[in-house]
């Protein structure tokens, strides 16, 4: 007769008691470990939230300017940073500015023109001025066509050529890019006159890659021969930036790129050529 090999009542129970014991080992362990999850889980949330927060906090305090602060090298009363040759700014002597005390111009009050901008008189290098966005496509396009020929007439003396650069699309940025940008080229424009043209055609160049942060805006400067970091993580000519920014509005310049040449206004539709359009201005002028 075979031998009967079954476990017992008593063995079978202590197997169950065994198994029932893993299994809420392993239900413990399962819950353990769900459970420190969760708090990992809420750690991180809450630390993301207090980086936000943070965050935040930074972008509102950078976005502070002084009332008042001054104008970089080639800088005037008026927002502009002006050439005089392709390497050289125009003289200025402690320029300051004061954004708070612009004020606003009601609208049957303003000029034809913005501040500053007038024929030069005969014989003298022709008036150019741009208002240009450092987050503008449209400047950008300009510059890719025609900072070879501004460079070309300012080497050979033919034109001064006044930047305004405005922060009109601070609006569609959380970095306030377009015043970052503005406050590089003026740090740049002080430091280095000379690679202020190459530094702005640099910029806009880049425009297509995306907003710059402030190293990169710096890297790209040095990139050029213009050591100002600190200038631009100091936000120095921010204060200067806003001026400009504020005049423009003020002055109800439609958008940007807008361009004077001796006190016109270029119409892009109606003057495609825009070298065309501007050098028979600048004969004129001779």
């Amino acid at each position: 007769m075979a031998a009967n090999n079954r476990p017992g009542k008593a063995e079978r129970t202590s197997m169950a008691r065994e198994q029932a014991r893993q299994l809420h080992e392993q239900q413990a362990a399962a819950a353990k470990r769900k459970s420190l999850l969760v708090k990992i889980g809420v750690v991180a949330a809450v630390v993301l939230v207090i980086g936000l927060i943070a965050m935040i906090i930074l972008q509102n305090s950078r976005g502070d300017v002084a009332e008042s602060g001054p104008a970089p090298k080639g800088g005037n009363e008026y927002g502009g940073i002006t050439l005089v040759s392709d390497t050289e700014a125009a003289p200025t002597s402690g320029v300051t500015v004061d954004w708070a005390a612009l004020g606003e111009v009601p609208e049957g009050e303003r000029e034809t023109k913005p501040r500053g901008v007038a024929a030069a008189a005969k014989g003298q290098p022709a008036q150019v001025v741009i208002y240009v966005d450092a987050n503008c496509v449209h400047c950008a396009d300009f510059e890719s066509a025609y900072a070879g020929q501004l460079k070309s007439w300012l080497a050979a003396k033919d034109i001064t050529l006044e930047y305004r650069n405005v922060a009109y699309l601070d609006r569609s940025s959380s970095t306030n890019y377009s015043s970052r940008g503005a406050n590089a080229m003026a740090c740049v424009a002080d430091a280095a006159p000379a690679t202020y043209l190459p530094f702005v055609e640099a910029v806009f160049a880049r425009h297509s890659q995306g907003e710059m942060s402030n190293k990169e805006l710096a890297d790209l400067a040095a990139a050029n021969g213009a050591d100002v970091s600190s200038c631009i993580d100091n936000g120095t000519f921010r204060p200067f930036a806003k001026f400009t920014d504020q005049a423009s509005r003020i002055d109800a310049i439609p958008g940007t790129p807008s361009v004077w040449v001796q006190g016109q206004v270029w119409d892009a539709a109606a003057d495609a050529d825009f070298t065309a359009w501007a050098q028979e201005l600048i004969d004129d002028n001779k």
